[in-house]
């Protein structure tokens, strides 16, 4: 986690001992335009450009559904002057309800840069309907002889304004073109307009939107067209829970039919007689627990009253409200079940490093919050697993992080005032295991419900008694890829 491995020389960044403030000064320079460089709008446009004739049949074949509507297209150099593919033709998908909800403005600006047709609202075009109709348009337009539309398919790079979650949504979705075979993968560049922007600061693209904009703009779309790819590990998770619960999924989870989860262990619980499933990739973080049910309030007051929201700061504010609110930092375990360790309702087992077999780890007593990290950043830009000496390595038997190692950092946060002094990185969080595999285990008891969240998207995850829900996270077998930002 402390270090991407990229095409064009790897470079390293961490956030270690008293990182999080240099990071954070570093991100408010970069805010400010003071780290710019000039660039010209003309040359930009034309370099990022995409011809009209392609993006007129990308997004007809996105509106019927179909990567064979523009066939008509096809480039005729007998009819048409030559065309040849952009040096960097790049795709923008903005998420309006991300962080300060600037999304509109910022698209009119992308607009202006890049042209209209290759910006897309991604509350409007999903991606998955990009990666099946739009990527598929240029494939098939490429198989039958045009060559720009080919070239504009090999060397296609996607850009990501949003949050974290937005981020991930698209990483999923082009991730099925190696399911597909459907190579090359685009690689992701990012504008950050969440709140946390965890994934943005990982690979440089730093932890906030910057003030001066306008002129900032410029300087992420060339970097994201030049900036080097980084390997980035994928983590499918696989969700199966009674079928009489219902929850409201966030948009990585998706329900399906396939039950894939490892028969190899015993269970704890009864096992109901029908059950539904559900299925998602992540690339930064899983956690149950008190933090998820922080995330989840703040989410819930963003959506029903958008007007508090109306910036990354106003937004942390209204986050540490609602840790305090929810009983984190004064309220001892044994008070109210519902605030009782996760030792009370997880059993997890794990895969270790070189090791093909499951094995139980005991919760411990005094944990509420319990997170699978992935990158060396979390909770906007924290590292709470910490910069572990050789010695401890050894010791404990793990390996220096990094986010294309195949392996998760599982750790733990107790009450309130734990978690804050690991957030402000005097403290490490509680160490439980590195791991090629987790399954989580759940049963209610007293418990009537539980908080996820996986990469910046909380949900309520209602738990019964007698039946028990099972969550297994496994890697994928492909990486995504990243661009770095510097």
């Amino acid at each position: 986690m402390s270090s991407s491995s990229c095409s064009g020389g790897g470079e390293s960044s961490s956030n270690g001992g008293g990182g999080g403030i240099r990071a954070s000064v570093m991100d408010s320079l970069r805010g400010c335009g003071i780290v710019a460089e000039h660039i010209d709008k003309q040359d930009l446009k034309r370099k990022l450009s995409i011809p009209l004739y392609l993006c007129q049949a990308i997004v007809d074949c996105i509106r019927l559904k179909d990567p064979f509507a523009a066939n008509n297209r096809i480039h005729d150099d007998e009819d048409n002057d030559t065309q040849d593919a952009s040096e960097g033709p790049m795709v923008v998908f903005i998420n309006p309800l991300s962080g300060g909800r600037s999304g509109p403005v910022l698209m009119e600006r992308l607009q202006v840069l890049m042209g209209p047709l290759q910006v897309f609202d991604i509350t409007s075009v999903k991606p998955n309907e990009f990666v099946e109709y739009g990527l598929g348009c240029l494939e098939n337009m490429a198989a039958v002889g045009d060559i720009c539309a080919e070239q504009t398919r090999c060397r296609i790079r996607v850009m990501v304004a949003g949050g974290d979650g937005t981020v991930g949504w698209v990483l999923g979705c082009l991730g099925q073109l190696n399911v597909q075979g459907r190579l090359p993968v685009p690689p992701v560049g990012i504008l950050p307009l969440g709140t946390g922007n965890d994934l943005s600061r990982s690979f440089g693209w730093g932890g906030s939107f910057p003030f001066s904009w306008k002129s900032a703009v410029k300087g992420y779309l060339s970097r994201a067209m030049t900036g080097p790819v980084c390997r980035l590990d994928s983590w499918r998770i696989m969700m199966s829970m009674p079928a009489d619960k219902e929850i409201e999924a966030p948009h990585a989870l998706k329900n399906t039919d396939e039950y894939n989860l490892d028969q190899e262990l015993d269970v704890e619980g009864e096992l109901p007689d029908k059950v539904s499933t559900y299925d998602g990739v992540l690339y930064n973080y899983f956690s149950i627990g008190m933090d998820a049910q922080v995330a989840y309030g703040f989410h819930h007051l963003r959506n029903e009253k958008p007007y508090l929201a109306q910036s990354p700061i106003t937004n942390k504010l209204i986050y540490s409200g609602y840790t305090c609110r929810q009983g984190w930092f004064m309220t001892p375990c044994k008070s109210d079940p519902s605030l009782r360790g996760l030792k009370n309702i997880v059993r997890m087992h794990v895969k270790k490093i070189n090791s093909p077999d499951w094995e139980l780890i005991q919760v411990p007593k005094s944990v509420r919050a319990i997170v699978a990290l992935n990158l060396p950043s979390y909770a906007s830009g924290r590292n709470p697993w910490g910069h572990l000496s050789p010695e401890y390595l050894e010791k404990r038997g793990f390996l220096e992080a990094q986010p294309d190692d195949g392996l998760l950092e599982v750790f733990g946060l107790k009450q309130g005032w734990h978690a804050s002094f690991v957030m402000v990185e005097l403290i490490p969080a509680k160490h439980i295991a590195q791991a090629t595999a987790i399954r989580l285990e759940l049963r209610g008891g007293e418990w009537q419900d539980a908080f996820m969240q996986m990469d910046g998207e909380p949900w309520k995850q209602p738990l019964s008694k007698e039946y028990s829900t099972f969550v297994e996270i496994k890697r994928v077998p492909h990486h995504s890829l990243v661009v770095k930002g510097e």
